[in-house]
């Protein structure tokens, strides 16, 4: 049994990898985002589309086992771990106030707006929270994968989207803890008590402030070709570094994106950057692909009535309109600048992994109904695919336009 779901699991990476590349070729050729190209590889051959077609043995080819799903959530931390080499702690820090305002934005407007929205079209009161709380998350490996295509990962916009959405997943995975909280207990919603929601939400993020702390100071003092004179060594122990930061994480309830983004901030100024961003730039061109073709593989469109496509239209534009107003009106006043906020609203507009974590919170304690499940999973899902191309279209522009002469412009505060 365990060696046919090794041979399953190979076989799905295969197809997976294989399609993925297949259509980032096409899409390059078609000058589209190639992120786009491999979400939309792992729908066309997964299980729910034309991988429902090839049965070998009664069993289809292409199966989203578990194991399948554990290699597109490390190629996750992957993408994060690179995000984080290219934003050192300082310039972190010194974005602090324009981070943590967009992002906390991020969050609060999407929950509030989701909340008064679904009670008005008669959930009810857990089941509108439940939502709201899938409103808050943000996926940014997309966003910073199309950032990296038009080599804009170091403009003041990406330092400011990758700065929030590490916010925004800090403070919605607090969210999600409470409401999860609430949702297992007897009393429900009339059960709240303010005090434990605060205690809950600054445990979370004095978790992060804590793993950051230690990070910077311990990190670069271990990873340094000083101690490590093997070949392989320095990369070996990074990636060691990176993946047990990440356990950490969510061994205690964060997402482990959060712990791989940090220990990449602790080696973005060490002596051992270029050697490292070299090599798992390389890890990346296997793990980045696979990662959105999972994601791709796993949207299923079978069951879908006018009923879910209409509350999914509903559900969709809260989610758009909110992250826009949310995160990108405040960016635009942090960078002065009308084109970068805009960017900065739909880098953060894409949900994933939480979004899709509190549909079957939902589900499992019997809140949600099979149309609500779905209905979230298609509002992931849209989100993901309409944000690459919403941003390249943003920076298409741009180029036509010559650019816009101010790309060097810096978060206010940061030249203080």
């Amino acid at each position: 049994m365990a060696e046919a779901q090794f041979i399953e699991t190979i076989i799905g990476v295969g197809i997976l990898l294989f399609a993925a590349k297949l259509m980032a070729e096409l899409f390059l050729r078609l000058k589209l985002p190639i992120v786009l190209g491999e979400l939309l590889a792992g729908m066309i051959v997964g299980p729910f589309a034309l991988g429902a077609f090839f049965v070998v043995d009664g069993r289809q080819l292409l199966h989203i086992n578990d194991e399948i799903k554990i290699l597109g959530e490390m190629g996750a931390i992957v993408i994060l771990f690179m995000a984080g080499l290219e934003m050192t702690p300082k310039e972190f820090l010194k974005g602090g106030k324009a981070s943590f305002t967009v992002g906390t934005l991020g969050v609060v407007v999407p929950f509030f707006a989701g909340l008064a929205v679904f009670q008005m079209f008669g959930f009810d009161a857990l089941q509108s929270m439940l939502i709201a709380t899938a409103l808050t998350a943000t996926s940014i490996a997309i966003s910073i994968q199309v950032l990296s295509e038009f080599g804009k990962i170091k403009t003041p916009e990406a330092r400011l989207i990758i700065g929030a959405a590490v916010v925004d997943d800090i403070l919605a995975i607090a969210v999600l803890s409470v409401v999860s909280s609430i949702a297992g207990s007897d009393g429900g919603i009339d059960n709240i008590d303010i005090t434990e929601v605060v205690i809950t939400i600054l445990q979370v993020l004095g978790f992060f402030a804590i793993m950051l702390i230690v990070a910077v100071v311990i990190i670069p003092k271990v990873i340094t070709p000083r101690l490590w004179k093997a070949k392989g060594s320095v990369e070996g122990i990074a990636t060691a570094s990176f993946f047990g930061a990440a356990a950490l994480a969510g061994s205690i309830g964060l997402s482990p994106i959060v712990g791989a983004f940090a220990v990449g901030m602790a080696l973005s100024t060490t002596k051992v950057f270029d050697k490292i961003e070299n090599y798992i730039g390389k890890i990346g061109l296997i793990f980045a692909p696979l990662f959105f073709a999972i994601i791709g593989a796993q949207v299923d469109l079978r069951a879908v009535n006018f009923e879910i496509l209409l509350i999914s239209g509903v559900v969709i534009i809260v989610a758009v309109v909110t992250k826009l107003f949310g995160c990108g009106l405040p960016a635009m006043l942090f960078l002065k600048n009308r084109q970068q906020g805009m960017r900065v609203g739909i880098g953060m507009i894409s949900r994933g992994e939480v979004g899709l974590i509190v549909a079957g919170v939902g589900v499992t304690a019997g809140i949600l109904t099979s149309e609500v499940y779905s209905t979230i999973v298609i509002m992931v899902a849209v989100t993901t695919i309409i944000t690459p191309i919403w941003l390249k279209m943003e920076y298409r522009k741009e180029q036509k336009s010559g650019g816009e002469g101010n790309s060097e412009m810096k978060i206010e505060g940061n030249s203080k």
